[in-house]
């Protein structure tokens, strides 16, 4: 698919097709259908004032969206998106459009044994590690991309006799336009690091087992495979494993668990086009360009035998505990997990990860851990933007921090952990995320890709706290940080933080809803350091 034939409208119809899905798999006219839906136009009056070079810049925003939720026994989704039109003032911005969405739903297609679940965003983030920047809809700075992905896909659950039969198929896309915002020239200092430009992923497992009861141990055989295709230089990842585990109880709350198996991942892309003299050719916008007549280059490729092991504590109702080492993708692994729930309305949660994989596949996996029934954020960026982490209830979520940590086009072994802490009771709600992210780039060896060999880390965490003083009216506080480290020569850390408070109020009677919100935002980086202070009044008009 070349770059004219996708178009944001792409992803505005994914969004819009999963709200009609909810819509269409209700059951009409049963008593416990919830459906919510408010679509909306809304006007922005928009303030920025830069505290480094002494620019204030204005604009208008006009648009409009659509917030809505539909809740049955059988189905959950929900939708939030909005579309701005800026329009230019005052000051060096210009006229541009911004869309900020997402959606997803489950559906029981038949209750018990096959579901379908699918999702979408529209959002925005750095392109390169070595110049992060806050994804907000109100800056137009060049180091920020838009970002669309949509997935789908059904899961099979089923039983035969004490035999459990799982199966799951994901289909996944994701598109970058990084010239929707740059204008195609990339920022001075920037480096040529292969930014994504889009990819289709497919993801299916199938597995088969029984839990302890019938025998003293449980038993699960299970296999799996994944491709990506990405469209620049026509990279290819594929991957496949087959294993065995057992589960073996030792008390009521305590039981050791191990697996063993195969994989073979691979991956490769084209070479690069390179002039007489063996130099690579680089086009006006320090891009490389590929050369389909030459080998491709072979830049992953690991098979053999998978082992792990560990231990699942249970100490109660409320709380689990994984933790595994293990042998995979040519080293030792160390993965886990951790949820409590202190109550029905706080919910503590942690996972430690260790994988191999792709900014692609790490838009779609954390878009598929998304909730059907999720909090819309409020604030200046909107998913993804101000705020990289999604909330919903009883402590589900998923945060996009790992993913926009950067844009590179190259497989990496992946490492980290994640931790997320929710709650609501009565006005009050927050959610609170954090991720750490380690990456090991798997580019062609040579001096002409810049991530060979080179391990990029970062830090982030996000909050929101949230309270209703009324049914149309409260205030919600938003914050992020992130600290970024290249790993590459030359380059040092970076980093952006920023906070927004943003008061809402239904004015005019209950169509009508006035926006007030304020915010300061910083980030610093290769060769560029920036402070800067927003303030948006809006008014918005529900249907």
């Amino acid at each position: 698919m070349n770059r004219a034939a996708f178009t944001p409208r792409r992803g505005l119809l994914a969004l819009a097709a999963l709200a009609a899905s909810g819509l269409v798999f209700a059951t009409p006219g049963d008593s416990q259908t919830h459906t919510s839906v408010h679509p909306y136009l809304e006007i922005e009056q928009v303030l920025t004032a830069d505290f480094n070079g002494g620019d204030v810049l204005t604009y208008t925003g006009v648009g409009g969206g659509i917030d809505a939720t539909v809740t049955s026994r059988r189905v959950t989704a929900t939708i939030s998106y909005n579309y701005q039109r800026r329009i230019e003032e005052t000051g060096r911005i210009r006229d541009h459009d911004v869309h900020t969405g997402l959606a997803a739903a489950h559906v029981d297609v038949v209750p018990n044994l096959l579901s379908f679940d699918a999702g979408a965003i529209a959002t925005r983030g750095h392109t390169d590690i070595s110049a992060p920047a806050a994804p907000l809809r109100t800056s137009d700075d060049g180091r920020l991309a838009g970002v669309y992905s949509a997935y789908a896909g059904p899961t099979l659950n089923s039983h035969v006799g004490p035999v459990t039969v799982g199966a799951a198929y994901r289909l996944g896309y994701v598109y970058v336009d990084d010239h929707d915002v740059t204008g195609g020239t990339p920022p001075p200092g920037a480096s040529r690091v292969q930014h994504y430009r889009s990819s289709t992923v497919q993801n299916a497992t199938a597995s088969v087992g029984m839990a302890p009861g019938v025998l003293p141990f449980g038993w699960t055989v299970g296999g799996g495979y994944v491709r990506e295709d990405m469209k620049r230089f026509e990279s290819r990842y594929e991957a496949k494993y087959v294993r065995g585990d057992v589960v073996v109880p030792l008390g009521p709350t305590f039981a050791v668990t191990g697996g063993i198996g195969y994989e073979k991942g691979k991956a490769s892309q084209q070479d690069i086009l390179r002039d007489a003299g063996g130099a690579p050719v680089v086009g006006p916008n320090g891009e490389l360009y590929a050369d389909p007549t030459r080998p491709r280059l072979l830049s992953y490729d690991e098979s053999g035998l998978i082992w792990d092991a560990g231990v699942i504590w249970r100490p109660d109702p409320r709380t689990e505990l994984q933790a595994r080492v293990g042998h995979r993708y040519g080293g030792m692994t160390y993965t886990g997990s951790f949820e409590h729930r202190f109550n029905g309305s706080y919910v503590l949660s942690a996972a430690v990860y260790d994988d191999v994989s792709s900014f692609g596949r790490l838009m779609v996996a954390d878009l598929s851990s998304v909730p059907g029934a999720f909090q819309a954020p409020r604030g200046l960026g909107g998913i993804g933007g101000l705020g990289g982490c999604v909330f919903g209830d009883k402590g589900k979520g998923a945060c996009f921090d790992d993913a926009l940590q950067s844009m590179a086009n190259f497989n990496f072994r992946n490492r980290g952990a994640t931790l997320r802490f929710t709650g609501e009771r009565g006005v009050w709600s927050f959610g609170l995320g954090a991720t750490y992210a380690n990456r090991r780039y798997f580019a062609p060896p040579g001096t002409d890709f810049i991530l060979h060999g080179v391990t990029d880390q970062s830090f982030t965490i996000d909050g929101r706290i949230g309270r209703r003083f009324t049914r149309t009216s409260g205030i919600d506080f938003d914050a992020f940080a992130g600290w970024y480290d290249t790993g590459r020569a030359g380059y040092g850390s970076g980093g952006n933080a920023g906070a927004t408070a943003t008061y809402y109020r239904n004015v005019f009677g209950d169509h009508v809803q006035g926006t007030l919100q304020a915010g300061v935002y910083t980030a610093h980086g290769q060769d560029y350091d920036r402070t800067y202070g927003t303030i948006l009044f809006g008014l918005r008009y529900g249907f």
